[in-house]
């Protein structure tokens, strides 16, 4: 289940277990350790990866498991663990005011390279006769 968890929502204690059937799905609960997707960056460090939501948010994200983050992003995704309150005060100042715990949903990795465009039109098409030097 993705659940979207604004800046602004309070950081209440966990109102109920996960285990506890009659436990509102909707209700904020603190994931504790989330595994955070991150890259490699031009200057050695690691980088968190955000994502966009389906109206275009921006969005800090992290898993539950490494298990979750593997179904969904892949076997060669680095990852860190960081707290959801850590993530959210990486993120926040990079302008994604949400975090998203357990993403299911994502574009298809890109299956390799593009292939080569052909030449520039302009430089495909031979010039008139009156202007060829």
């Amino acid at each position: 289940m993705e659940r979207l968890v604004p800046e602004d929502a309070d950081g209440g204690s966990d109102p109920a277990p996960a285990a506890d059937p009659d436990a509102d799905p909707d209700e904020r609960r603190t994931a504790g350790p989330l595994y955070v997707p991150v890259r490699l960056g031009s200057a050695g460090g690691h980088q968190l990866r955000f994502a966009r939501t389906p109206l275009g948010a921006r969005t800090a994200i992290g898993f539950t498991s490494s298990q979750r983050l593997t179904a969904v992003l892949g076997e060669g995704q680095a990852w860190i663990r960081l707290a959801e309150p850590a993530l959210r005060a990486l993120a926040e100042p990079l302008g994604a005011a949400l975090v998203t715990v357990d993403p299911q949903l994502t574009a298809p990795a890109i299956g390799g390279r593009p292939s080569a465009a052909g030449p520039c039109a302009r430089r495909a098409l031979e010039l008139p006769e009156a202007m060829a030097v």
